[in-house]
């Protein structure tokens, strides 16, 4: 199982790379979208959406993200990066309000529209933050997902070796405290490197409370879908990925962090703009 997590792990790192420093923000808005239709699909999945009514959903998504790359074309990424916030602004609401309720009450939501439609928002969320990030800086958004990768390999072998208290054993068994404090102090490390990095140009203290943010969030979203898959009664999100099950297996700590650090980063920027 390891070995084949590491081979598509490697396989993925081969396209991701060059795609992220070669492709222009269009050919990566569309890369990206193709990436986030087969999540989405994996959502209609999981909310038990028939074969048809997939299919028209990852249609209408694949039309409404199709008109997104048409606007980018058409007012420029500045603009769409600026309408692209409140979409975060939305998500950010749902992750720090709505969440931590929905893991209180482990609430069944059998309405297949409105749940449809929060998939389209976080799917969304995420595509846009995966332009967004790309387009302001290349370098930036690796330096966000490598936190999560690291984080959640850090998690793995934590809580493997080490895990003994359970986080949320209702909702993710394997999840352990031990995995999260193991996260943190690997991230703690990486984000030691970012700072003292001169030629990476972050050299700030938020660096620190932004990077453990995220994997809190990261937490978040992975705790999240397993709800979501222990509702549905799946073990994975697909079958898409060798060893690792589907896309939304591999995105759900990003799909919160993503965004939501986006968000943040262009806060503080303004703030320290105008103070």
């Amino acid at each position: 199982m390891l070995k084949t997590r590491v081979i598509t792990a490697v396989l993925l790192f081969a396209f991701f790379i060059p795609a992220l420093f070669i492709l222009g923000n269009v050919s990566w808005a569309y890369a990206m979208l193709v990436f986030c239709l087969l999540g989405l699909y994996e959502w209609g999945g999981m909310i038990q959406l028939s074969s048809m009514q997939n299919k028209f959903y990852v249609g209408f998504a694949a039309f409404a993200g199709l008109l997104g790359v048409y606007l980018l074309q058409q007012f420029g990424f500045h603009q769409f990066f600026f309408n692209s916030l409140l979409v975060f602004v939305i998500v950010a609401i749902f992750w720090f309000f709505v969440v931590p309720i929905w893991f209180k009450t482990k609430t069944v939501i059998g309405n297949k529209l409105l749940m449809s439609a929060l998939g389209l928002l976080l799917i969304a969320s995420l595509w846009l933050a995966l332009i967004c990030a790309k387009g302001a800086d290349p370098l930036l958004l690796l330096l966000l997902l490598a936190t999560i990768w690291i984080a959640d390999s850090a998690a793995y072998f934590a809580g493997k070796n080490f895990g003994k208290h359970k986080l949320a054993p209702h909702i993710s068994p394997g999840k352990t405290w031990e995995g999260v404090l193991g996260a943190m102090i690997a991230v703690t490390a990486f984000g030691a490197i970012i700072y003292f990095n001169d030629g990476l140009g972050f050299h700030q203290m938020v660096v620190f409370p932004g990077l453990w943010l995220i994997v809190g969030l990261g937490v978040v979203g992975d705790l999240f879908e397993s709800l979501m898959k222990r509702q549905a009664n799946l073990k994975d999100s697909g079958h898409l990925l060798p060893g690792h099950g589907g896309i939304l297996d591999r995105v759900d700590g990003i799909i919160p962090s993503l965004p939501i650090a986006i968000l943040m980063i262009y806060t503080n920027s303004y703030f320290n703009t105008i103070a």
